[in-house]
């Protein structure tokens, strides 16, 4: 059984934790923090993560935690935020790309692009591409990425991604966690080509009580309780990701989960489904994302 309790030290490490104001992020944040880490809590909400911010301080860590402002929903403002980080900052441990959006009513990316297929994966896509010169020269750095069971029986809908054709909010929710993951494998892919030493790892955090779900009715709430069980407190849900950010023992192009059916417990390998290993897909799928950002990975 993996708990916090086993993170070592971490004094003098540089992580960013994107959507750290609320929920898993918000654990996940105060966990590196409790450790020693220089945690960025990159919100949307500057008021939101300031009061966060307030929270972790309460805690006893030895930490450093501030707050920047990133808006996924924006490439220019994605942009803006790193260019300020790599102004300041030499060194990325780990980037955790944590922020998303769920079943929102029918909207769009400033780009055009469907809002959860836009925040979730093309926002973290071309953060990760912007701090990826960044990760390169910070030895033993990983890269993190938030995706969910729900990616099972998902798939990549490319005539359909600025909704297109019609919108459905939880396919679209689900594809763009598959989203995630794939991006998570190909790059872990593109890395070991080019022998570089970063790791790309995925977690997926089960079903959790957070802000995930503001956009369901109690109805829906409840419907999702009955088929998938009584949801865990974010603390617990924010482990995979917390083990797949600092464990020895985490490998890149893996995914960590909840051991029981990946939806309750503690961080386990996950057995990763085939719709999010299809390579033809993932090259695809990377090929829209640099021509939808602009982004292309040094040695990609």
């Amino acid at each position: 059984m993996w708990t916090k309790n086993k993170i070592p030290d971490l004094s003098g490490k540089i992580v960013i934790v994107t959507g750290a104001n609320t929920g898993l992020g918000f654990e996940t944040a105060l966990a590196l923090y409790e450790k020693g880490v220089h945690v960025i809590l990159a919100c949307r909400d500057l008021h939101k993560a300031q009061q966060a911010i307030a929270k972790i301080n309460e805690h006893k860590g030895t930490g450093i935690v501030e707050a920047a402002r990133l808006n996924l929903e924006s490439l220019k403002q994605i942009n803006e935020f790193s260019e300020v980080f790599i102004q300041k900052y030499r060194q990325l441990h780990v980037l955790i790309n944590n922020a998303g959006v769920a079943m929102p009513p029918a909207s769009k990316t400033s780009e055009g692009y469907e809002l959860q297929f836009g925040v979730n994966f093309l926002g973290h896509f071309a953060l990760t591409g912007l701090l990826y010169p960044l990760l390169l020269t910070t030895p033993d750095s990983r890269i993190v990425t938030v995706s969910s069971n729900g990616y099972q029986g998902a798939l990549i809908d490319f005539d359909n991604l600025r909704s297109e054709k019609d919108y459905n909010p939880i396919r679209e929710y689900r594809q763009s966690k598959l989203a995630n993951l794939i991006f998570s494998i190909e790059l872990n892919r593109r890395i070991k080509a080019k022998d570089q030493k970063i790791l790309s790892i995925a977690a997926q955090p089960g079903a959790n009580k957070t802000a995930l779900t503001r956009h369901l009715s109690e109805e829906e709430i409840a419907i999702g309780k009955e088929r998938l069980g009584e949801f865990m407190e974010p603390w617990q849900g924010a482990l995979s990701l917390l083990y797949a950010a600092v464990s020895d023992e985490s490998v890149g192009g893996s995914m960590y989960e909840p051991e029981n059916s990946g939806l309750r417990g503690y961080p386990t390998l996950a057995n990763i489904q085939e719709n999010a290993m299809d390579e033809a897909v993932a090259k695809r799928l990377w090929h829209f994302a640099e021509q939808a950002t602009g982004i292309h990975f040094p040695g990609s």
